[in-house]
């Protein structure tokens, strides 16, 4: 693998010898037979249909259930670049954190003239119910992802941010267990951080965020929609690891101004809820009349200080992709700093200058919903049909501030297996950062997104890409 590239290689230098950080593992992956590794590689998938890996693709006919794929050559991120990213990414999960509180009371920032006001008036996300009132602990954003490209050496930029509930954690987890199995030698070899104290971490986080009405240790429970949610795995997982109660509505009620759990003793009290149901269904008094997902009367006893609700409701709104080019702004003006992990080049299409713009340039932009997720709802110009070059146009021209566009980034690569032995395909990464009132703990690690097609840009499960496991080496 030597010659020009047109991307960034995180193994190979373009003459085709190896990065630092990829020797230890170069060097042991040369010394394995083909044959092992096929065998390996094949254990791996295995592995992951027992243990019942999958995630749920939402089509037009009923659900479908798809084992998301592994790919087993890790991706190996220095300790000096993984403490370059930690200050990134601790500054701008920080000035999030404050922007939520801003704009649900003063609204200093708007006042300032740094961020429209527009962006919240029509906005779905953003919850009056929320206004005026301060979560405990002051914390809107308890679980954070960050999504993270590389262009180059020391080039790194915020893609998204996931102040929702970002997903994923669990596919981490499993990803490091799988390889430990598979591999033993390979981690006496080369020395990675460790990422299974997660859950130990995530609990122990979550407990700090208890209201102040909470007697004795805290009770943590993870709310999901059930069995039929597309990331039910992950729910059960974590609770199971968390030592936490896996609850769904039907097993919650308000009691006595708390909200509480059925257990074979009687109701007890919970303390946190790690919930994994939108906003929008949380609490059938509250928003959707409709939803049998949520508990009735739970915003009543969270405002009330009656538990904690992690994510807070209304942190949705820092999800927004019209936010997300507002960001340099927003950490600037919270922190008095520049932003240490720069946002990827975007145009606004709400504005007149940028969509004439974007227009202009359809075929070698990505266009990108300002409420979209998941890679849907977007436009990747350089591959795209002269078909979709003109629908993607007239839903510019008649909505436009529904849109945002951004340069196709010419991504960096690390390796995947395959039967004719390692190839580059493009990569992102989650890491994944708790936020309590002790401060900022990010774990030395994250999801890599791989895009499994070759010369595919998109890395998401829902589109066809796959993972691998994320190493942080120790110094």
């Amino acid at each position: 693998m030597s010659g020009q590239q047109d991307h960034f290689d995180e193994m190979r230098k373009p003459d085709g010898s190896v990065r630092a950080g990829y020797e230890g593992y170069c060097e042991w992956f040369d010394e394995q037979d083909p044959k092992f590794l096929k065998r390996k590689d094949k254990e791996a998938d295995e592995s992951f249909r027992r243990t019942g890996i999958t995630f749920n693709v939402y089509g037009e006919g009923e659900a479908e259930e798809r084992l998301i794929p592994f790919d087993m050559v890790p991706r190996i991120i220095t300790a000096p670049e993984w403490r370059k990213l930690t200050r990134g990414i601790e500054q701008r999960v920080s000035a999030l954190n404050s922007f939520l509180f801003d704009l649900y009371h003063r609204q200093e920032i708007i006042r300032a003239g740094r961020v429209p006001q527009r962006l919240f008036q029509n906005n779905e996300a953003w919850l009056p119910e929320m206004v005026g009132f301060t979560p405990p602990g002051g914390i809107y954003t308890h679980i954070v992802g960050i999504d993270l490209v590389r262009t180059g050496p020391d080039d790194f930029f915020v893609l998204e941010d996931n102040a929702r509930t970002p997903s994923g954690v669990s596919y981490m987890l499993e990803n490091r267990e799988t390889m430990m199995g598979m591999f033993p030698e390979l981690f006496s070899r080369v020395a990675v951080e460790t990422v299974s104290n997660y859950p130990r971490r995530l609990a122990r986080s979550l407990a700090a965020c208890a209201p102040d009405s909470t007697e004795g240790k805290p009770t943590v429970a993870v709310l999901t929609p059930g069995i039929y949610n597309s990331a039910y795995f992950e729910h059960a997982f974590l609770a199971d690891q968390m030592g936490a109660e896996l609850v769904e509505a039907g097993d919650l009620r308000v009691l006595g101004g708390k909200v509480q759990m059925r257990t074979t003793s009687g109701f007890k009290p919970v303390d946190v809820l790690y919930r994994r149901v939108d906003d929008e269904y949380l609490d059938p008094l509250t928003f959707n009349p409709d939803s049998m997902l949520g508990i009735p009367g739970i915003m009543d006893v969270y405002r009330a200080g009656g538990i904690t609700i992690a994510n807070a409701p209304g942190t949705g709104v820092a999800d927004d992709k019209a936010i997300y080019s507002f960001m340099p702004e927003i950490v600037e003006f919270y922190t008095g700093e520049k932003p240490l992990l720069p946002n990827v080049e975007t145009w606004r299409c709400a504005d007149d200058d940028s969509l004439g713009y974007v227009l202009d340039n359809l075929a070698d932009l990505v266009i990108k919903e300002v409420h979209g997720s998941g890679g849907y709802g977007m436009l990747i110009g350089p591959t795209a049909s002269s078909k979709e070059l003109k629908e993607f146009r007239e839903k510019l021209e008649a909505k436009p501030e529904n849109y945002i566009a951004q340069p196709t980034l010419s991504l960096s690569t690390c390796p995947i297996f395959t039967k004719k032995g390692l190839a580059p395909r493009h990569v992102d990464l989650r890491p994944f950062v708790l936020v309590s009132p002790n401060g900022v703990d990010i774990t030395p690690g994250g999801l890599t997104r791989v895009a499994l097609k070759k010369g595919s840009l998109v890395v998401n499960s829902s589109q066809g890409g796959g993972t691998k496991d994320t190493w942080v080496l120790k110094d």
